[in-house]
Formats: structure tokens, C-alpha cells, sequence
């Protein structure tokens, strides 16, 4: 089995907030990261797809066409947004890193078909990182 990543960047704000749950509840629980309007992130996003190389080309996927595919699919709608409010796909969820890469996951899985979707990882800080291989 062989794995290959791609890695992109973008740049997008959010709020974490339970709105079921009191200002007072949510500072506790997400600190700043409850301000009223939001804070930013410059994402570091990979996407890795596992397979057996393919004897006519020796690719598992064409990393173009990964590339292609996860700027029109993810990029395009989530870089300089606000990802509680301009991001349809994350409508009424807390975008935490953990459920970015889930809503991600759902979007590209079924869209790639060289190899198979092995993992999402989202950085969303140089120290915080997340990883999703789908469900089990």
C-alpha cells in the first residue's frame, strides 16, 4: 500500500460556541476562543490517499488532479471566510479542527476515485493538529 499526501493552505475565522449554553458556559469552555466576533487561523490542510500504484502510470492519484479537486471542493468555499457564517457545508455546527476535517471528509471521500481516502489532517495552529480517517 502505498500513501500519498497533498498539502494546501488556507486562511479562515471562527467562533467556538454552544449557543445551548450560557456566554458565561462557553468562555469556560472555549476560552478566547469564544470571542463574540470570531478569531483567525492560517490552515494547514493535507489530504492523503492510499493505493496501489497504477501500472500504466505509477500513480496512486495524479496529484493535479487532487490538487484540482480540493481547491473547487474545499478551498474555494472555506479560505478568507468566516466558517460559522459563510461556509454552507458547516452551517450549525461549532467548527472546531474535529469537526472541520469530518465535514471535509464527507465532501472528498466520495469524489476520489484513484486510491482511496486514507486521512485528513487539519494544523490549525503550529502545535494543535487533528487527523480524521473516516468512520470505522
Amino acid at each position: 500500500m502505498v500513501y500519498v499526501t497533498r498539502r494546501a493552505t488556507f486562511s479562515a475565522s471562527h467562533r467556538l460556541y454552544n449557543p445551548d449554553l450560557s456566554d458565561e458556559e462557553n468562555f469556560r469552555l472555549f476560552d478566547k476562543c469564544a470571542n463574540e466576533h470570531g478569531h483567525g487561523h492560517n490552515y494547514v490542510l493535507e489530504v492523503t490517499v492510499k493505493g496501489t500504484p497504477r501500472t500504466e502510470t505509477g500513480y496512486v492519484i495524479d496529484l493535479k488532479h487532487l490538487k484540482e479537486l480540493i481547491k473547487r471542493e474545499i478551498l474555494d468555499r472555506v479560505d478568507h471566510k468566516h466558517l460559522n457564517h459563510d461556509v454552507e457545508f458547516l452551517r450549525g455546527m461549532n467548527p472546531t479542527a474535529e469537526n472541520i476535517v469530518r465535514a471535509f471528509w464527507k465532501i472528498l471521500a466520495p469524489k476520489i476515485t484513484e486510491g482511496t481516502l486514507h486521512a485528513i489532517r487539519l494544523h490549525e495552529t503550529e502545535n494543535n493538529v487533528v487527523e480524521y480517517r473516516g468512520e470505522k
